[in-house]
């Protein structure tokens, strides 16, 4: 039996909104686990979230560059937001960005291309800039979308400077259609689909999300048959909501985004969309407790 502890409570509630109390239930029927304390909370009915809020922001850019039929996204965290907004860093990334069009989506080879105009690969040159800065960054991530006959819409949203900002979304169309393009790659932004369709859906995320509403369903009480056609509809608005081409488009909810292409006469082929520090856990340092540590130190 893995130890509960006050930390772990306050971290499930914090991702939930649950009460401490369940959260230390939830805890301690699923040994610790803090993603299985989730679906535990949930199946209950008790989690005020439908999904867990595991994403914490950490500082840095993220730019797209586009050539031809070619786009590529790259994500450069540093430490700080003041940071990202310094001139040099930017055009790091720019150059960076640029870069990541000829790395096919790998960032370790990235990291070893060469800068033009500078006999440095990149990621000596990032060296360079936090020795120049005195701040940690780092060439995260990179993607690359490309499309055989169309066009590569992109969009950056909370823009800091050309082609850079906290969100980077590269889209492939089979049509040239740039003002919906334009919308699709913003709609992608705010909704954050999972995939581009159901068949490219991870199977397991699928499978985790049915043994979810199961167990809720089964809470109600109700017949196994009745139970399974819940889950049927249950499940195909989890589909539609998670997939891009399911979702309701934001610009007409009242057709779906594979809907609203096709009266746009355009097919969409791929999507690629980056958030600065998605997945990364920030320390949040407790400027109380910090303080008060340092005034029973003085006092020792």
């Amino acid at each position: 039996m893995a130890d509960i502890t006050a930390a772990m409570v306050k971290d499930l509630r914090e991702k939930t909104g649950v009460g401490m109390m369940d959260c230390k239930a939830a805890l301690a029927a699923t040994n610790g686990d803090m993603e299985a304390a989730i679906d535990w909370l949930r199946a209950k009915g008790l989690a005020k979230a439908a999904k867990k809020s595991t994403r914490v922001a950490a500082e840095g850019l993220v730019a797209v560059a586009v050539e031809g039929t070619t786009g590529a996204v790259v994500e450069v965290n540093s430490e700080t937001d003041f940071v990202a907004r310094n001139e040099k860093f930017q055009a790091m990334v720019a150059e960076i960005s640029k870069l990541a069009l000829k790395a096919n989506g790998d960032t370790e080879i990235l990291k070893t291309m060469k800068v033009p105009g500078s006999a440095h690969a990149v990621a000596e040159y990032v060296a360079e800039m936090v020795a120049a800065i005195g701040e940690n960054m780092t060439v995260r991530r990179t993607a690359v979308l490309t499309v055989k006959d169309g066009v590569i819409a992109s969009y950056v949203h909370n823009q800091i400077a050309p082609g850079m900002g906290k969100i980077g979304v590269l889209v492939g169309f089979s049509g040239g259609n740039e003002g919906f393009a334009r919308q699709v790659a913003m709609h992608i932004a705010a909704a954050n689909p999972a995939s581009l369709s159901e068949a490219d859906l991870d199977p397991a995320v699928v499978a985790k999300e049915k043994a979810v509403q199961m167990d809720i369903a089964r809470e109600s009480g109700k017949p196994e048959a009745v139970i399974e056609k819940m889950i049927e509809g249950r499940m195909k608005k989890f589909v539609a909501e998670s997939t891009l081409l399911g979702q309701a488009f934001v610009i007409n909810p009242d057709l779906t985004v594979e809907a609203a292409a096709k009266e746009a006469g355009v097919e969409i082929t791929g999507y690629a969309r980056v958030a600065v520090g998605e997945g990364i856990e920030k320390k949040v340092d407790d400027f109380a407790a910090e303080v008060a540590a340092q005034v029973a130190a003085a006092k020792g």
